[in-house]
């Protein structure tokens, strides 16, 4: 569903709703999700090149801010998950492409784990499901994007391991 102009002033007239759009990602006519996760390919050019400690300090940070940016737009715009709403991608997207700073970067693989977060993402195996249908409010945007993408960040370990 698309975001009519009232709802899209309502969102971007505040910070949190910036962040949780993800700078404008998120206003796409056409699978907003998908527009955020290629989004957050660009920011995790650059988070790619942090050691793994500041990796992993980065990726909490942004959850964090994901869910208080998450539940100040979702009660601006009174919707429970909108979907213009893909900070949360931006995050699991990240932690899908977290096994890429172990092993080669090419964007082959970069590719691999975008389109392994979005599979994941949709097809919201077990415990994305049940995170996507039992918790609520901006934890609850947060949670089922993080878990699609610790699925994602399995498998793509897995092949990377598997194939070299």
């Amino acid at each position: 569903m698309s975001l009519d102009a009232a709802q899209r002033r309502a969102l971007l007239s505040h910070p949190a709703g910036w962040i949780a759009c993800g700078f404008g990602s998120g206003l796409s006519p056409v699978a907003p999700g998908t527009a955020g996760s290629a989004a957050a390919l660009l920011p995790w050019l650059a988070l790619r090149e942090l050691a793994w400690p500041w990796y992993l300090l980065a990726l909490v940070l942004a959850f964090a801010l994901g869910v208080w940016a998450s539940a100040v737009a979702a009660r601006r715009l009174a919707l429970a998950d909108p979907g213009a709403i893909v900070w949360d991608e931006f995050v699991g997207q990240w932690i899908a492409l977290a096994p890429l700073l172990a092993w080669p970067r090419g964007w082959p693989w970069i590719g691999a784990g975008f389109l392994l977060f979005r599979l994941f993402d949709v097809w919201k195996p077990w415990p994305v499901s049940w995170a996507d249908r039992r918790v609520t409010g901006g934890l609850g945007v947060m949670l089922d994007d993080v878990l699609a993408g610790v699925w994602a960040a399995l498998v793509l370990g897995g092949l990377l391991a598997w194939l070299g």
